[in-house]
C-alpha cells in the first residue's frame, strides 16, 4: 500500500476555498516559516479511499476476536463516545473559574465516589494518567505516609517475580529499593520467603490480585496481616480489577493504596498507546497526601481544595478529563449490578476457553482461573519446535489477534488468553476449536508454521532490524 505522500499530485486538492474577505495580518518575520510547508496534496476520493483502506488493515475488536481483554480490547459501548464528545465537556478550559465548570467538577466528584466505592477506598485522586503513572503517584503516597511519620528507615518494596514490569520501575523512581519474592507451587506468593524478607525497613508490598497468571491470591489476608504486622503498606495494582469488581473489594484485602486503570477496565479503548488514566485511591490515613487540587461538594456547589501535606500536582491540571467522561457513563450504565455481572462473564468465559484446550495448552490445571490464563508452549517447542510465537503469528492466519506472549516471565513460551465478558459461546467455540488444530498443525508441518502468517497484509518483518534502525519518516 502507497503511502499518502506516494500518491500525492502537486495542484490536487480536496477542497477549494475562497480566498478571505479580510486583510492578511502583518506577522513578525522571525515567527515565519523559511521553507515552503510539505504536505500531501490529493483529490477528496483518492483522500477517502487512503484512509479507508488503511483503517481496514487495523484490526479490531469490530473486525475479530481479540483476547487482549484486560487492555480493553473488548466491546466498549459507542455511546461513551458521543458522550465524552458533547460541547459542555469538550468545549471548555482547565484555566476557567470554577463557577463555570460546576457540570464538570461534578463528573469528577461523582467518579472519584463510584470508584472509592468499588475498590473499598477512602478518597481517590483522578490526576495519573496512566497506570504507571498512578503506580508512581500511590507509592509518593506511601512514602510521604511514612516519612510524616519519621519512619525514614522503610526504603524497601516487595515485588513478586510476577509482578507487572512496571512495578519496580514505579518504586525505583519512587526512590525504593527493590526486594524480589518468588511464587510458591501454586504460583501465588511464598509466605515463608515473604516472611523472611519483611521487617522494619518494608515501605510496601505491591500485588497484583488477580495475579498475572489469572489466578487469584487465596493467602490475601495472611499476605496483609504480615506485612501491616511489620508496618508496611500494601499497594494493588488494578490492573486486573475487571476479574473482580463489584465481587470483592482491595479495601476489604487489606489493600491500603490501590490504582486503577479507567483505559483499561472501564470503557476508554487505549489501544496505540492513549489516552490513559490511572486514578488512585488510598485509605482515610494517607488521604491528606494525595496530590492537589480534589474536588469537595459544598452546600454552595463544588470546589477545588488543597492540603499542606499533599504530595503535589502529578499531571498538568486535573488529569485525562475525557476518559473520565466515558468511565462514568459506562458505570452509570452498568451500575452496581451490571460491574458485578461483567466481571463474572469475563471469568466465565476465561475459563471455559481455559477448560476447552488445557489439555494441549498446559496451563494450571485443579484451579479456576480468574478472567485470564496462561499457558506455557514448552513442551510442544521441545517436540516439534514450534514455538509460542509461531502459534501466535499462525493465529492471524486464522483471523485472529494473538494472545499476549512470552509474560509473565516465570512462564517458559507463555501464551496469556484473556477473552473477556463480551464474547459470545459461538465465537470461543470457533477459537477453541482454531487452537485445537492449530496445536496438530505444529507435528504435521512445523516448518509452515515458522513462517506464518501467509495470508496477513504484512508477513514476518525483520523485527530486531526495525528495532535499531527504524525508519519514522518519509523519505522522498
Amino acid at each position: 500500500m502507497k503511502l499518502i505522500f506516494e500518491i500525492s499530485e502537486e495542484g490536487k486538492r480536496c477542497a477549494t476555498i475562497r480566498k478571505p474577505q479580510i486583510k492578511s495580518a502583518k506577522l513578525n518575520e522571525k515567527y515565519l516559516r523559511k521553507t515552503e510547508l510539505d504536505l500531501p496534496e490529493v483529490s477528496e476520493v483518492d483522500f477517502s479511499r487512503h484512509y479507508t483502506a488503511l483503517s481496514r488493515r487495523a484490526f479490531g475488536v469490530d473486525n475479530g476476536f481479540y483476547p487482549l481483554g484486560s487492555c480493553t480490547m473488548k466491546y466498549n459501548p459507542k455511546i461513551n463516545e458521543e458522550v465524552a464528545g458533547l460541547e459542555g465537556f469538550t468545549r471548555i478550559h482547565p484555566l476557567q473559574s470554577e463557577k463555570t465548570v460546576q457540570g464538570c467538577m461534578e463528573v469528577m466528584h461523582t467518579l472519584s465516589s463510584y470508584l472509592a466505592e468499588i475498590t473499598g477506598m477512602d478518597a481517590v485522586t483522578l490526576q495519573p494518567n496512566a497506570g504507571a503513572h498512578g503506580e508512581y503517584t500511590g507509592l509518593c503516597l506511601i512514602a510521604a505516609y511514612h516519612a510524616a511519620r519519621k519512619d525514614f528507615k522503610r526504603t524497601k518494596v516487595i515485588v513478586p517475580d510476577s509482578a507487572h514490569g512496571t512495578n519496580p520501575a514505579s518504586a525505583v523512581m519512587a526512590g525504593f529499593e527493590i526486594i524480589n519474592v518468588p511464587s510458591d507451587e501454586e504460583k501465588g506468593v511464598d509466605l515463608e520467603a515473604l516472611k523472611k524478607v519483611v521487617g522494619d525497613d518494608t515501605a510496601a508490598l505491591m500485588l497484583t490480585n488477580p495475579t498475572t497468571l489469572g489466578l487469584f491470591e487465596k493467602n490475601i489476608k495472611e499476605i496483609s496481616k504480615i506485612i501491616h504486622k511489620a508496618g508496611g503498606l500494601l499497594y494493588y495494582d488494578g490492573a486486573n480489577l475487571n476479574a473482580v469488581m463489584g465481587v470483592v473489594r482491595p479495601g476489604d484485602m487489606g489493600f491500603d493504596v490501590v490504582h486503577l486503570n479507567l483505559h483499561k477496565t472501564f470503557s476508554t479503548p487505549h489501544g496505540g498507546g492513549g489516552p490513559g488514566s490511572g486514578p488512585v485511591g488510598c485509605k482515610k490515613e494517607l488521604a491528606a497526601f494525595l496530590p492537589d487540587p480534589r474536588v469537595e461538594k459544598t452546600d454552595k456547589g463544588y470546589k477545588f481544595v488543597e492540603s499542606k501535606q499533599s504530595i503535589g500536582k502529578v499531571a498538568s491540571f486535573y488529569g485525562n478529563f475525557g476518559v473520565y467522561v466515558r468511565a462514568l457513563a459506562y458505570i452509570v450504565a452498568l451500575g452496581a449490578e451490571g460491574i458485578k455481572a461483567a466481571a463474572q462473564h469475563a471469568v466465565l468465559n476465561a475459563n471455559y476457553l481455559k477448560v476447552n484446550i488445557e489439555d494441549l495448552y498446559p496451563t494450571e490445571k485443579g484451579r479456576h482461573c480468574m478472567h485470564e490464563f496462561v499457558v506455557s508452549m514448552q513442551e510442544l517447542k521441545d517436540k516439534t519446535g514450534v514455538s509460542a510465537m509461531e502459534i501466535a503469528k499462525t493465529m492471524i492466519d486464522r483471523g485472529y489477534h494473538p494472545p499476549t506472549m512470552y509474560f509473565p516471565l516465570i512462564i517458559h513460551e507463555a501464551l496469556m488468553f484473556e477473552p473477556t465478558e463480551t464474547e459470545t459461546k459461538q465465537t470461543l467455540d470457533e477459537v477453541i476449536k482454531a487452537l485445537r488444530e492449530i496445536y496438530e498443525e505444529a507435528f504435521k508441518d512445523p516448518e509452515y508454521m515458522k513462517s506464518a502468517p501467509h495470508h496477513a497484509q504484512i508477513g514476518r518483518p525483520d523485527e530486531v532490524k526495525a528495532a535499531r534502525t527504524p525508519v519514522v519518516r518519509y523519505q522522498k
